[in-house]
């Protein structure tokens, strides 16, 4: 089982040097490439068997959703019962549903079908960041490192959304249309039980709460509803982005610069998460949220005026360099405001809010440039950072980290309290004010 790693040092190398942690880190980061090569996989695939771009994003629809859906499900299983024991019959599940809809698309099978097939293929893709970043809460639980470790896991996760997209095209075009999926299900099968053979590096299970209460779901926790809210938000931001910089440069005759702009607007995403990662921060984790998510809220604010190439690469590079930060520390927050029995479930809520926003951003940017030209899809990420922005003012107090003295002497649900900053501190006694 893991055990809590305390340590006063912050920065990337004392965070590798972790015991235990490349037992996970490795297998995980495996594991975690298939994710970002499904949907991008089945689009290829049903588009090039039955000719219709619409059919391919209603399949693809299903499946993103499916996914966001049932992650919190699967995150829930895996604080009851173990990591092990949901992620091996889920990555089976997973195999057979891709391999299932390769078999439907190659022998031109209606829609109904695709769609049927579609839903359990997404529901049972393995959440395996969610997993990986439980795995460092339980590692480091109060640590320093914690804000290091959620950088590290946003620059991985960006990465990983960077190159399966790139690879699964490249299989499709270059070898087959379900070559993409079939390297999807082959990397998921392999990654996903190495990454379950890893027994002592995951979470302790916590089928009961501390007294022998039982458990309570990460969605009870106010703090995570605001953060949900807060990664809807964010969500907004990467589908509009997409969606907009595609109609964008449609529009003015140069489709392909739009992977250049977009790799701008990505590689400062990652640059941010890295920076972030080695700073030692002193201030606490809700005003960072706070500050981030309001800086975002105005980086997007000129997206929609920007007419000339060069400046829209400058407005979505620094869109990128405030998204980082924001999505950092809402996961930095998980670990001192979720009992550590509902952690795993806790990322996966958050993760499938991201997933939920940028779908329904790209519907919304895509509806707003058909009617009134492609610089309207960029009011979605102003409108839906704006407006988890004014949740976030008005519920700030329930991000307050739980600490005992907050609760009495007991932590919040009956969990370990972790090591409260001093800037944490100084929020309650403004907030209490």
């Amino acid at each position: 089982m893991a055990s809590a790693v305390k340590d006063s040092r912050t920065g990337y190398g004392p965070l590798l040097r972790t015991p235990g942690a490349w037992t996970f880190l490795l297998p995980g980061f495996l594991a975690r490439q298939p994710f970002a090569m499904l949907t991008i996989g089945i689009v290829l695939l049903v588009q090039s068997t039955t000719g219709s771009y619409g059919t391919a994003g209603a399949v693809s629809a299903t499946t993103g959703v499916a996914m966001a859906l049932f992650a919190p499900q699967s995150g829930k299983l895996a604080d009851r019962f173990g990591q092990r024991a949901v992620l091996i019959p889920g990555v089976l599940v997973h195999v057979a549903g891709v391999a299932a809809l390769i078999t439907l698309a190659l022998t031109h099978a209606p829609l109904w079908a695709l769609i049927a097939v579609a839903v359990p293929t997404g529901a049972s893709t393995p959440q395996v960041g969610p997993m990986v970043r439980a795995r460092w809460a339980a590692r480091l639980g109060g640590s320093p490192l914690m804000p290091t470790a959620a950088a590290f896991e946003s620059v991985t996760d960006e990465f990983t959304f960077v190159v399966g997209p790139v690879l699964a095209t490249a299989l499709c075009t270059g070898l087959h249309p379900a070559a993409g999926l079939v390297a999807e299900a082959a990397l998921t099968l392999t990654g996903g039980l190495l990454f379950a053979a890893q027994r002592r590096s995951q979470p302790t299970v916590h089928r009961t709460q501390a007294g022998g209460r039982p458990r309570v779901s990460a969605l009870s926790v106010p703090g995570v509803r605001v953060l949900i809210v807060a990664f809807l938000g964010i969500g907004s931001v990467f589908g509009g982005m997409q969606v907009s910089l595609t109609a964008f440069t449609e529009h003015i005759g140069q489709p392909g610069i739009n992977g250049v702009l977009y790799g701008i607007f990505a590689g400062g995403n990652m640059l941010a998460g890295i920076a972030c990662g080695a700073i030692a921060w002193k201030v606490g984790p809700r005003r960072r949220l706070l500050v981030a998510y309001g800086l975002l809220a105005l980086a997007t604010t000129p997206l929609w005026l920007v007419t000339a190439v060069p400046l829209l690469g400058a407005a979505g590079l620094l869109v990128g360099l405030c998204i980082a930060p924001a999505l950092i520390t809402g996961y930095t927050l998980v670990e001192p405001l979720v009992p550590a029995a509902a952690r795993t479930e806790a990322f996966t809520w958050l993760t499938g809010a991201v997933a939920l926003g940028q779908a329904a951003a790209s519907t919304s940017s895509g509806q707003l440039a058909d009617r009134f030209g492609p610089s309207a899809g960029f009011l979605v990420p102003l409108a839906g950072t704006a407006l988890a922005l004014t949740v976030l003012l008005a519920l700030r107090a329930h991000l307050l980290p739980r600490s005992s003295s907050v609760t009495g002497g007991t932590p919040a649900n009956g969990a370990d309290a972790p090591v409260a900053t001093v800037s944490d501190d100084r929020e309650r006694e403004l907030a209490r004010a």
